[in-house]
């Protein structure tokens, strides 16, 4: 709605009862349906009545309570710790509920690697659960979230990056998926490189070649990371595999098991894929980005990445595909 150039959304009744009752942190408006204006109903930071309380409710059942879009950060702030509340708000476009969506699992997952706790665990597994319920309402809102791929180097974007990549190439090759399998494909590639958090930072910050100490660390993360959920009590096969296979190759020349061809899994194969292009394309203390394109075609010429993932990737990244915008 957009009145005296101000843009406005409506506010639901479920979304409303987020915030604090009597003292909210955004303005609110209230429709006036007999003359179609917008007037104001609620200051930021002031105290509400019961009264009030229970008007501005009747009025939300009603669908007359507007918030200005001026006060979308405050709003954005926060429904970032509430992301279910997407689900429920019908003004938000698709870019904006990928931004936030994004933003939170980032939050999420950046707590939990920092603290491999159940507790924190329990947060990223609910807002992942958010967005595969968000997309598996409609499998094209992948597209905007693949709009935000990050470029520079984090562990949790890393994680995000290959959240998001894995599962648009997932759903490439997989036209019928269960919800079920969608859920845990998705929590599987968020998670996959937890193991990473044990490995001492001075390592992960090192410019120079790391000497063999230093890679042996390196190359237990996968293992560390099976036991991080065995330990925390999540270990369906999808999320052990993605965790335990995302550095495997083809050849047999990956690590930490060297498992060739078939020995390898599904999951496993689109981890190393989604893994190695976030990589790639990322920002790091020992390596500029590449381009995507560069990205992409160089997988596709490597003999040790599944063929057809690494093809449908890079047409990800040609004219057209969903990855454009980035290249």
């Amino acid at each position: 709605m957009l009145i005296n150039n101000e843009d406005y959304f409506q506010i639901n009744s479920e979304i409303l009862a987020s915030f604090p009752k009597f003292r909210l942190p955004l303005n609110l408006f209230y429709l006036r349906e007999e003359i179609g204006v917008l007037e104001p109903y609620y200051k930021k930071g002031t105290r509400m009545t019961e009264e009030q309380v229970e008007k501005l409710a009747e009025l939300c059942q009603q669908g007359n309570v507007f918030v200005a879009r001026s006060d979308q950060k405050i709003y954005r702030k926060h429904m970032l710790r509430q992301i279910d509340l997407v689900l429920q708000d019908q003004n938000m476009t698709p870019d904006e509920v990928a931004e936030l969506c994004i933003a939170a699992v980032v939050m999420r997952y950046k707590n939990y690697y920092e603290q491999p706790v159940p507790d924190l665990l329990e947060l990223v597994f609910r807002d992942v659960m958010v967005i595969t319920e968000y997309i598996w309402q409609d499998k094209k809102r992948i597209e905007p979230f693949m709009k935000r791929i990050f470029r520079k180097a984090q562990p949790a974007r890393h994680a995000v990056n290959t959240m998001i990549i894995g599962t648009w190439l997932w759903l490439q090759v997989n036209k019928e998926p269960t919800r079920k399998e969608f859920d845990r494909v998705m929590l599987a590639l968020v998670l996959h490189d937890i193991g990473m958090s044990k490995v001492p930072e001075f390592i992960l910050k090192k410019t120079q070649r790391l000497n063999h100490d230093e890679m042996e660390k390196v190359y237990q993360h996968p293992i560390t990371a099976v036991k991080i959920m065995h330990k925390s009590d999540l270990k369906f096969d999808e999320l052990i595999r993605a965790c335990f296979e995302h550095h495997e190759r083809l050849d047999g020349s990956g690590y930490p098991q060297h498992s060739k061809g078939a020995q390898i899994s599904a999951i496993g194969k689109l981890a190393a894929v989604a893994d190695s292009f976030s990589a790639m394309i990322c920002e790091r203390c020992y390596a500029k980005a590449k381009d995507l394109d560069t990205a992409s075609n160089e997988l596709m010429q490597d003999q040790r990445y599944d063929r057809d993932l690494t093809q449908k990737l890079a047409k990800a990244c040609a004219y057209g595909g969903p990855l454009t915008a980035l290249v």
